[in-house]
């Protein structure tokens, strides 16, 4: 890791750096099943579901599609939510989700990928969704693209304070 707090391959830890670069971000959710992603728009603003992806730790086609999927939304990087607990500790999903963020910063490279704290994006994806009427197998197929969306926005929301001086 550098001053900056960015490693010689593109990852970082959110807070550690200045501003991210403008453009379109994506955000994932890396489960041990499945792989929920968003995107931003161009300005940074809004968070939207794409897609969710297959988890594949032995052959590793979901990196290779989030890799393609960088390509076709010309994204300029990758926030990855890690799922601490609610005390801030960092267990297996953790090591999971980073180890997730540097096989994908190989791949990308020289965009950025940048770990976030998603304390809860999960149970505030299955609540908003349940709130929205969705329901059983149709809702299992959208909770990771929506915890997506909320690790998205949550990163967007603090990247656009900042750019404001705004705590």
């Amino acid at each position: 890791m550098s001053e900056s707090g960015v490693s010689e391959s593109g990852v970082s830890e959110s807070g550690t750096t200045g501003p991210p670069v403008l453009g379109v971000w994506l955000g994932v959710d890396v489960g041990s099943v499945r792989v929920g992603v968003a995107r931003s728009d161009p300005r940074g603003v809004l968070a939207f579901p794409v897609e969710t992806v297959r988890r594949d730790a032995r052959e590793h086609t979901d990196l290779d599609r989030l890799g393609t999927l960088m390509a076709e939304h010309e994204a300029v990087g990758v926030v990855v939510g890690l799922p601490r607990t609610l005390a801030g500790r960092e267990g297996p999903a953790v090591v999971a989700a980073r180890e997730f963020g540097d096989g994908l910063a190989a791949r990308i490279a020289p965009a950025e990928v940048i770990f976030v704290d998603e304390r809860l994006t999960t149970v505030v994806a299955q609540r908003n969704l349940s709130t929205s009427g969705v329901r059983g197998r149709s809702k299992r197929a959208v909770v990771d693209q929506a915890a997506a969306v909320e690790i998205l926005q949550s990163f967007l929301n603090r990247t656009r304070a900042d750019r404001q001086g705004r705590p």
